[in-house]
């Protein structure tokens, strides 16, 4: 498989997707689009990465959907059940990058903004470094939040902080994104990708059946009251003990005093 508008490296058992239109900032043309999702469900069904990066090429780590292209879908050429309809484009994207089954990384070098911060959102972990910039940018647009935004973001940042950046559509700087929980780490520019690879390599370290059911059981935690998360837990744990072959080299690791070789069996 091979991509004209994003890069795909696999190294240790890490997956790096850069979107690679930085004359752009990386905005989002359907070429584009597409190859997201085509890079995810790849991923998904590679049983030999265990964790994912996104970044972007250049100044940017995503500016939103490209505007200098053609006209968006508007009600006057499409039905309305297409616009409305979860498994549109903005859909797509959302669920394809929230369900890839992989412990995800943003590594945001610059601006992310609408459906570009929302495939941030839709990451696990997000490493910024001084220039990373978010903005909401919809209302702007004389449009609500798509691309999961608006499921999203609340969760991260609690509501009122989401109805604020998305109400004022105000530019959050790295420092600010920490402080609310946007970033879970900032880091000087020169080492932005190699501090989300050392993230990415402690991850790729544990047994990827239980990295792969936390991340999981975690989402679906955000649906389920109290009791039905606990069942949720039970199940999750279920399914990682059947990775027989991992509990017992993790036995055996500890007993030899070496670090444990897990392979999800």
């Amino acid at each position: 498989m091979t991509f004209e508008h994003l890069t795909l490296d696999i190294a240790d058992e890490i997956a790096t997707v850069t979107l690679n239109r930085p004359e752009k900032l990386n905005a989002l043309n359907r070429p584009l689009q597409q190859e997201i999702l085509d890079v995810c469900h790849r991923l998904k069904h590679d049983d030999g990465v265990r964790a994912v990066i996104f970044t972007g090429a250049g100044r940017g780590f995503c500016s939103g959907a490209d505007l200098s292209g053609p006209l968006p879908e508007t009600p006057d050429r499409v039905p309305w059940q297409q616009l409305t309809d979860e498994d549109s484009w903005v859909g797509r994207q959302a669920r394809a990058v929230y369900t890839i089954d992989k412990p995800t990384i943003a590594a945001i070098n610059g601006i992310a903004a609408g459906a570009g911060f929302s495939l941030a959102l839709a990451c696990d972990i997000r490493i910024g470094s001084e220039q990373a910039r978010f903005k909401t940018v919809f209302i702007e647009r004389n449009l609500s939040p798509d691309s999961g935004m608006s499921y999203l973001l609340p969760r991260i940042v609690g509501q009122g902080n989401a109805l604020d950046l998305i109400l004022t559509s105000r530019t959050v700087d790295a420092d600010e994104a920490l402080r609310i929980g946007l970033l879970q780490r900032l880091v000087p520019h020169e080492r932005l990708l190699d501090e989300a690879r050392a993230v990415a390599q402690q991850i790729a370290a544990h047994p990827p059946i239980a990295a792969i059911m936390s991340r999981r059981v975690v989402q679906r935690a955000w649906e389920n009251d109290f009791d039905a998360q606990l069942r949720e837990e039970i199940h999750a744990i279920a399914i990682c003990r059947r990775a027989v072959n991992d509990a017992r080299e993790q036995r055996q690791a500890f007993i030899e005093k070496r670090p444990p070789r897990f392979t999800g069996s």
